[in-house]
């Protein structure tokens, strides 16, 4: 969840906005990921197909030109497919337990298309096969908001999990393990790896845990290419930092580039004065400024990563409607994803009747 500044991290179940599709190619040969500047990476680094943890002898070659014909590729089929528009939704349950996403699906008339859940490498040896079929059985595409760090830690100081460590190879046979479950799965599977990266309050944060600058670029790009290198191109990368703040690291400088990415989001709530230096503020004051930078930054896909507005705090369900409002005015935002908890408020689109019949009052039209 997103924070204005920073706070004890808080975890739980979330969901971004998914494209589906799967892109037929095959996928000859991962050097090792490039440094953090986004040149052409050399043909000549194209040495055979990679099944496993980057070998030791090609760590310091760059990614092959291949990987971007794949990506290529990849970007075309998920075009052809993407859904208008992206009803996500983050629930309490899943993605083992679906009973709350059938519930919503009943009363708003209107089925999620993405659902998201959270998995730290602490504590998740593998992909979670199975609990992505259930989820993909309900015609919703599962999103894993991927997560390096150990969340009983509760602070972002963990230099197990620090960005250099991930960049430069200590948990390539961690992810090359999932990749390959991931390939194996076979269907679309959206990933948020290390999101809101531009706070402070995880430990894959420029500037805490001994983070310097170009770390997170780094870090980045040697997952994606490992996935890649094993062909698991249903893998949909989507880069999502926190809504920017007062303090905040700059996008710029963050982005993996958009070779790397398929999608780009935002993550951010109405707090309203339930955390300190923050007030009532609409849909448009919390995600304008970021979409704008999001916008500017690259012509890659935008989407809503998480968004909530607390029940008692103000007129829940005036903001609702305003935030449909809103998203009918910006067409260039492709999808949302709801944040349906009761947590440090209560988020839920069904906090009372008349938040409720908002949410349902626009999803349809937004969805269709």
């Amino acid at each position: 969840m997103s924070h204005l500044h920073p706070l004890p991290p808080r975890r739980g179940l979330r969901r971004a906005l998914v494209a589906t599709a799967l892109a037929a190619a095959t996928v000859v040969g991962l050097g090792a990921l490039p440094a953090v500047a986004d040149a052409a990476p050399s043909p000549a680094a194209v040495a055979g197909a990679a099944a496993g943890p980057l070998a030791a002898d090609t760590v310091d070659k760059p990614v092959a030109t291949v990987l971007d014909r794949v990506s290529r590729t990849t970007r075309k089929a998920r075009a052809r497919t993407l859904p208008a528009r992206v009803f996500g939704l983050a629930i309490p349950g899943a993605p083992t337990e679906l009973s709350e996403a059938d519930a919503l699906a009943s009363s708003l008339g209107r089925r999620a298309t993405q659902l998201t859940f959270y998995s730290s490498w602490h504590y998740a040896a593998d992909f979670p096969t199975a609990d992505a079929r259930r989820v993909a059985s309900t015609g919703a595409v599962p999103e894993v908001t991927w997560e390096p760090w150990d969340p009983a830690v509760g602070t972002p100081d963990q230099p197990a999990y620090s960005l250099d460590r991930i960049a430069g190879g200590a948990f390539d046979a961690y992810v090359t393990r999932w990749a390959q479950q991931v390939k194996a799965y076979g269907a679309p599977v959206a990933f948020r790896f290390a999101h809101e990266m531009n706070g402070s309050w995880y430990p894959w944060s420029e500037g805490v845990n001994g983070n310097t600058s170009g770390d997170y670029v780094a870090a980045w790009r040697r997952v994606v290419g490992i996935f890649r290198s094993v062909g698991a191109t249903n893998a949909i990368w989507t880069w999502t930092p926190n809504v920017p703040f007062p303090g905040s690291v700059a996008l710029p400088g963050l982005y993996p580039g958009d070779r790397w990415v398929d999608r780009v989001g935002l993550d951010g709530y109405n707090w309203a004065g339930l955390i300190p230096s923050t007030s009532w503020q609409s849909f448009g004051e919390v995600f304008g400024p970021g979409l704008a930078q999001l916008t500017s930054l690259t012509a890659k896909p935008v989407f809503i990563g998480e968004v909530g507005c607390p029940e008692g705090v103000g007129d829940k369900a005036g903001w609702i409607r305003d935030m449909w409002t809103y998203l009918d005015q910006h067409r260039e935002v492709r999808g949302l994803t709801w944040f349906h908890f009761q947590k440090e408020a209560d988020w839920r689109i069904t906090s009372s009747q008349a938040s409720h019949d908002a949410f349902r009052a626009g999803v349809g039209a937004f969805a269709s």
